[in-house]
């Protein structure tokens, strides 16, 4: 039995949770699926798997330039306590629960294939690293409430399978709102957040001009590129930040902040320059890497679709979602990092001295990812005030629903860590409260809620979905001007792609 564990570990810890490989596997066995040639499968599924590895490029480049300002932050305000980061909390767990987190994660996307391929939901999770993460939290919660690994694995499987499915199509009208077609979907563990902004957007909208529109005087126009407006915003905001810390706690504590510290106020003041403009950089990276892969996964994916699951939609990560409105980004991560300072004092004002709910800190990564995703959800249905608004209340729900989370991971809930994304909040407190009721009904219950969620994504596919329902019909579909060349030929190539006999054929993305 320890062979067969170590073969799922590796295909878990090696192949499965690194995003990079998952999607060339993918893009292969679609362009093999093609009849392309061996010279073609190759370079695309070479090229998939870079354009990843670009986004993780990026993404290293965010957490590196981000960790000395959340220092700052920290020592600015004084504040302490919980920093929700999936990465830590997967790794704490995995010691103990590694290989039922394997073979909950592998059958789980078993499961999910065979949903996509017999229900309406056609979709198909690709953000391997998130599987990952929530594979590793339905096993702490099933594990921690007394379930043998046995029942830990096959029930973790099944809602693991469930969501995966699900949680794209309840997001995808808002989705196909920001690209104007089906041929991507968001796969990514803040579904939660992202429907909000929505919701928000479209309610406090009115008339509000899309964030890509801002008209700025002529001595200000060279903002209207993304990468200079980002990169200068940050560097604002790490200069502010490094005074008021250098203020606070001292120069000798404040040049701490970096690396090897700093030498002098001037050059700990330049290096928080640096570090704003390095986030810029970042950014230009992640964006580069997600049109990379557009270019090659979604044409492939008409292999898939043919072959595997009729009329198969990728469900990608957050990022995928950034070219199409990229000063969205920024203010829904602003936004967002704001609506947890605020959460961040109702819950030491009032949660915390009252019920002793944990103290959970604003993680800027975190804040970026979901707070930026957020922001073009937003401002897809209510323009600036809506990129604002729902970058904020994405915020509030993910420093809110974190600290009620840890009450449900048993002697995990200790660990000074936790999950961090919307969607492992609500559905950790739900299935974790209705493991407290008991092995059988606590079972029963667990299993009711999985089949809850899945039923409402296939009636949100039929009503919604399949009928074009626009999430915000009088206004103008935002970045159709400005799309991205690369996603625009994607899509437009997966359009005319033929529905497989038998399949259903979707209506075509209303545009206003």
């Amino acid at each position: 039995m320890d062979w067969l564990i170590a073969i799922a570990e590796f295909l878990v810890n090696e192949i499965l949770s690194v995003p990079a490989f998952l999607i060339g596997i993918i893009t292969a066995v679609g362009l093999i699926a093609l009849r392309k040639s061996s010279g073609q499968v190759v370079g695309g599924a070479i090229k998939a798997t870079l354009g990843f590895l670009l986004i993780g490029a990026g993404a290293t480049l965010v957490v590196a330039s981000l960790e000395p300002l959340g220092v700052m932050i920290q020592g600015a305000t004084g504040a302490r306590g919980v920093v929700p980061t999936n990465e830590a909390i997967a790794g704490i767990a995995q010691a103990e629960f590694g290989g039922q987190v394997a073979w909950l994660m592998i059958l789980g996307f078993v499961f999910s294939l065979v949903l996509a391929r017999f229900t309406p939901l056609r979709y198909v999770f690709l953000t391997g690293h998130h599987v990952l993460f929530m594979a590793t939290m339905l096993t702490i919660i099933l594990a921690t409430a007394g379930y043998s690994g046995a029942v830990v694995v096959g029930v973790g499987a099944l809602l693991l399978g469930i969501l995966m499915v699900s949680l794209p199509a309840l997001a995808h009208p808002w989705t196909r709102r920001i690209t104007g077609d089906d041929s991507i979907a968001i796969g990514h563990f803040g579904t939660a957040g992202y429907i909000a902004a929505g919701a928000a957007g479209r309610l406090v909208g009115g008339k509000s001009p899309s964030t890509e529109d801002l008209k700025l005087p002529e001595g200000l126009r060279f903002l209207r590129d993304s990468m200079v407006a980002t990169a200068l915003s940050m560097a604002i905001m790490y200069v502010i930040l490094a005074v008021l810390f250098m203020v606070r706690a001292g120069t000798d504590v404040a040049f701490q902040a970096f690396d090897g510290g700093a030498e002098n106020v001037g050059n700990y003041l330049m290096t928080s320059v640096t570090y704003g403009l390095q986030f810029g950089v970042a950014v230009a990276v992640i964006l580069f890497g997600v049109r990379t892969i557009l270019g090659e996964l979604v044409p492939a994916f008409q292999g898939i679709a043919a072959k595997v699951v009729p009329g198969a939609i990728p469900a990608l990560d957050a990022p995928i979602v950034f070219p199409y409105a990229q000063n969205a980004v920024l203010i829904g991560f602003i936004s967002s990092f704001g609506g947890g300072l605020v959460g961040l004092v109702i819950l030491s004002t009032w949660l915390n001295p009252a019920f002793g709910i944990a103290l959970i800190l604003p993680g800027l990564v975190p804040h970026f990812f979901t707070g930026g995703a957020a922001g073009v959800y937003g401002n897809a249905t209510g323009g600036r005030r809506g990129a604002l608004v729902g970058g904020f209340v994405n915020g509030l729900i993910i420093t809110f629903l974190p600290a009620f989370l840890l009450s449900v991971l048993g002697a995990f809930g200790g660990e000074n860590t936790t999950f961090g994304d919307a969607d492992f909040g609500w559905f950790g407190l739900a299935i974790g409260s209705a493991a407290r009721i008991g092995a059988v009904g606590g079972l029963v219950l667990i299993v009711v809620i999985g089949l809850i969620v899945l039923g409402a994504a296939i009636l949100v596919q039929r009503r919604l979905v399949d009928r074009g329902w626009d999430p915000a019909p009088r206004r103008p579909r935002p970045g159709a001007q400005d799309e991205p060349a690369e996603a625009a030929t994607a899509a437009s190539a997966y359009a005319k792609i033929p529905a497989p006999e038998g399949a259903p054929v979707p209506p075509p993305a209303p545009r206003s």
